[in-house]
């Protein structure tokens, strides 16, 4: 019984031996708080993509599938199947003409419809 009260103190012992016993002192903003907010405030204004203000597939005259997200900057985010990520086309690109109004686009020289 005297041996579980020599272990327990012994295993204390122990682990206290491993702490750091430096000060420290903790500081509500940092070191470099000041610096830090002054390099924030001078950053220029983050700019967010267009989002997706339609998506549409087309039935091409080979018979293939193209889907179109249209984007609000006017480019649109081309799509072989509905899954991948697509290429995107700028607005005003020659290899895409046509709007989310419209029924009927022309993509790489070839006639799709709604």
């Amino acid at each position: 019984m005297t041996r579980t009260p020599l272990i327990i103190a012994l295993a204390a012992a122990a682990a206290l031996t491993g702490c750091n016993k430096e000060d420290h002192t903790i500081v509500a903003g940092g070191p470099d708080a000041e610096a830090h907010n002054s390099a924030v405030a001078t950053k220029t204004p983050v700019a967010l993509p267009p989002s997706i203000t339609a998506s549409k597939s087309y039935r091409c005259d080979d018979n293939s599938l193209v889907y179109v997200d249209w984007l609000s900057d006017g480019g649109a985010r081309v799509k072989k199947s509905a899954d991948e990520a697509g290429t995107l086309i700028a607005a005003g690109a020659a290899e895409l003409k046509g709007d989310a109004k419209a029924a009927s686009i022309t993509f790489k020289g070839e006639s799709c419809k709604a």
